[in-house]
């Protein structure tokens, strides 16, 4: 047992050498309120006044004391080098090598390093002081001294003195290994201690906090502390040990401690006779030595187990920041293969690290292709854009002068391909986002060629711009594909296809009415039909109907129509069987007799459908085509003719909608993502690895070297530390 301090010891020398306060060993924090005493209590357990003293604040940078046990035939201490080796007693500091016997001069160091550090306007700082006393005469243990806790800000302190104090205080105590030494005056009110409020709140089951009492002989005349220590005001699981300290005049006066420790044990024979052998420094000292022993075997397990967790942690880092390069040419060329294969991986979704927290890679692609593309498609309304007036128009610019018998094709081939074209937008904006996510990749290629990157900035700089460069110049070549997978829709509108074919075979349906002529086409009757005619508000003669012989076809297209209300006459009514083999509706409803009538030349059509797509408003020499502002009440055929045309015009936009859909990812797919993915290796071993400057590229960032230093030597205390514990478990010291 009286080994495991010694171990402790050791340990903290390990992290001390890599300056790292990672690893929380057992010790004892000696927390309480300005001049209660903390100092005074140390040096009684040291039996040295080695600290500075003083009014106000005097300790302001943390303390941490190794006591340590040091016989005169001690010769893993003791050295002839320093002059150590028959001396009883010594100190010595992290920040020096050099050994003090003459505990003035530890005192005047401490209070160099602390102004050096914490200033000289009695403000704190949270770096540490490590100092070791090495003895003859005292018990081995950890003490860490703390600033007292203040309230107001004296002098040229900062105003935020009792938060900085507060929180480091807080540091230490927080610490589940450490025991809590709260130190508290007699002659103040035990309630009102900060130190053991401070301590609750960190230690609520109070299983590591020890109180003490110091000052008892400052205490009022007629009063005593025997309820305080025996527990009955305040209980405190550890127990409560009063002690009594040097005054300020037996500091001046230089008293030793010798002495006063036995002017403390007459005072306590004498106040306190049932309590004496369970109070005084002595008693403290052996009381702290075996809490601290019994509170390290508990922690040992624990700490071993984290120290074997940030081995591993460490020598992953280490790993990561890999070994210097001697071969640079080998090297590049290994990194360059190692990129491309986490890059093609992470497309493919074959990546061993796979993101958790969001899509990237060939997922993101996916879900652009068939979640974002697909719902921007399917938000497209095959008629958006497109009035009843609009449609009127066209079919009227598409019969010219004529009066037409049927609804003329060319309208439904320019409303169509008006349709179609507003496919392309999306379809563009579909390569664009590819395009970003290939770029995007970069940065997702896995932890290992991450930490490459950042090793070898100068590298991961050109292999960023190598691939830039290589997208860059297949976006082109995408976007013009997908341009004409576009195109090749509009060059031909194929009113053959299959399912264009079953849906044109339901417009008879639309045309199918009692008063509509077109019924009576498959019955082969001739009779006639005057229907009433609705006329244009903006006519307001009346019209006459005449009735025709049964062989004229009949007048009541759109553009007779338009001639009849213009001259104030109306000839509908009029009808006879027309041919089916004389529109070109009858070549795409089965069966079809006669070959369709050819569709006209794209650059004919090319002002009508500008008149529609882009409408520059004409001098409207017709007033019965109302601007669109105020459109007019349609006639029934009319009605028919754009009812006839929006059907169409939804059945072959869904058509061409499906085949994009189908054919736009996979003209990205061929022409971006798998052609960068076959050429990237290719791509970068003949801009890098072959070019002038590859020596270069390989030279490590200055904070690189630095980190593996730092690494290795953290890794090599873990180590130490590892061993160390292993040792005294196989002696079965726990």
């Amino acid at each position: 047992m009286e080994a495991l301090i010694p171990v402790i010891n050791k340990l903290q020398d390990v992290f001390n050498t890599v300056g790292s306060d990672s690893i929380q060993l057992p010790q004892i924090v000696v927390l309480g309120s300005q001049s209660s005493g903390k100092s005074s209590v140390i040096e009684s357990v040291v039996g040295r006044s080695f600290l500075p003293r003083g009014t106000g604040i005097v300790t302001r940078r943390p303390l941490v004391l190794q006591l340590i046990y040091s016989p005169l035939d001690d010769r893993e201490n003791r050295s002839a080098e320093n002059g150590t080796s028959n001396a009883e007693e010594w100190g010595r500091f992290l920040h020096t090598k050099k050994c003090f016997t003459d505990f003035d001069e530890i005192r005047k160091e401490i209070e160099n390093e602390t102004e050096r550090a914490a200033g000289n306007n009695k403000g704190i700082c949270p770096e540490p002081i490590n100092l070791k006393i090495f003895s003859t005469h005292v018990v081995n243990l950890t003490l860490v001294d703390l600033p007292g806790i203040t309230k107001v800000p004296v002098g040229d302190q900062p105003e935020d003195i009792e938060a900085q104090i507060k929180e480091l205080v807080l540091k230490y105590i927080e610490n589940p290994n450490s025991i809590i030494l709260a130190v508290t005056a007699a002659n103040t009110d035990m309630a009102t201690s900060e130190a053991l409020k401070l301590a609750k709140d960190v230690d609520p089951d109070g299983r590591r906090t020890l109180a003490v009492v110091t000052k008892l002989d400052l205490m009022d005349a007629g009063t005593d502390a025997i309820d305080i220590l025996c527990g009955r005001v305040i209980p405190v699981k550890l127990g409560i040990i009063g002690v009594m300290n040097r005054s300020q005049k037996d500091i001046m006066d230089q008293k030793h401690i010798d002495d006063q420790m036995k002017d403390e044990a007459a005072f306590l024979q004498r106040k306190y006779p049932t309590l004496a052998t369970r109070n005084g420094t002595p008693y403290l000292a052996k009381t702290l030595n075996r809490l601290l022993m019994h509170h390290i075997r508990d922690c040992l397990p624990d700490l071993k187990t984290r120290v074997n967790i940030m081995a591993t942690q460490f020598q992953s880092l280490l790993n990561s920041y890999g070994e210097d390069v001697s071969d640079k040419s080998q090297t590049l060329l290994q990194i360059i293969t190692k990129f491309s294969s986490a890059y093609c991986c992470t497309i493919e979704g074959t990546a061993r690290n796979i993101e958790t927290t969001e899509l990237c890679g060939g997922a993101r692609m996916g879900y652009i292709f068939h979640e974002t593309f697909g719902r921007t498609l399917d938000s497209i309304h095959p008629l958006a854009g497109l009035s009843k007036m609009d449609i009127l128009t066209a079919i009227r610019n598409a019969t010219g002068p004529r009066p037409a018998l049927f609804v003329p094709e060319v309208s439904f081939e320019l409303l169509v391909k008006r349709q179609i074209r507003r496919l392309e937008e999306p379809s563009l904006r579909c390569v664009e986002l590819i395009h970003e996510e290939m770029q995007r990749i970069v940065q997702h290629c896995g932890n290992e060629v991450q930490q490459e990157m950042l090793r070898f900035p100068k590298l991961h700089e050109k292999i960023v711009d190598v691939v830039t460069q290589l997208l860059r110049r297949r976006l082109p070549h995408t976007n013009v594909m997908v341009e004409n997978i576009v195109a090749i829709e509009l060059a031909y509108i194929n009113t053959k296809h299959p399912d264009f074919h079953k849906d044109a075979a339901l417009v008879p349906s639309l045309l199918k009415t009692d008063s509509d002529p077109y019924s009576q086409i498959n019955l082969g009757q001739r009779r006639a039909n005057t229907p009433r005619n609705h006329m244009s508000p903006q006519i307001s003669s009346h019209s006459a109907g005449s009735q025709q012989p049964q062989q004229q076809p009949p007048q009541s297209s759109t553009s007779q129509q338009q001639y009849s209300q213009v001259h104030e006459q109306n000839h509908v009514g009029e009808n006879s069987t027309p041919s089916m083999a004389s529109t070109w509706l009858s070549n795409i409803l089965p069966p079809a007799p006669t070959r369709p009538d050819s569709i006209e030349n794209s650059t004919n059509n090319t002002p009508v459908h500008n008149n529609i797509v882009s409408p520059v408003k004409p001098v409207n020499l017709l007033p019965d085509v109302p601007a669109n502002h105020n459109p007019r009440r349609l006639t029934d055929k009319e009605q028919k003719d754009c009812d006839v045309i929006e059907h169409l015009i939804k059945s072959y936009f869904y058509i061409v909608r499906k085949s994009i859909q189908d054919s736009v990812p996979k003209a990205i797919m061929h022409f971006l993502v798998n052609y960068v993915k076959d050429n990237l290796q290719s791509e970068l071993v003949t801009h890098l690895y072959k070019s002038d400057k590859a020596e270069t590229l390989l030279n490590e960032s200055d904070h690189i070297a630095v980190r593996r230093k730092e690494a290795a030597d953290m890794l090599k205390a873990l180590t130490r530390a590892n061993h160390i514990i292993s040792e005294i478990r196989e002696t079965h010291m726990w």
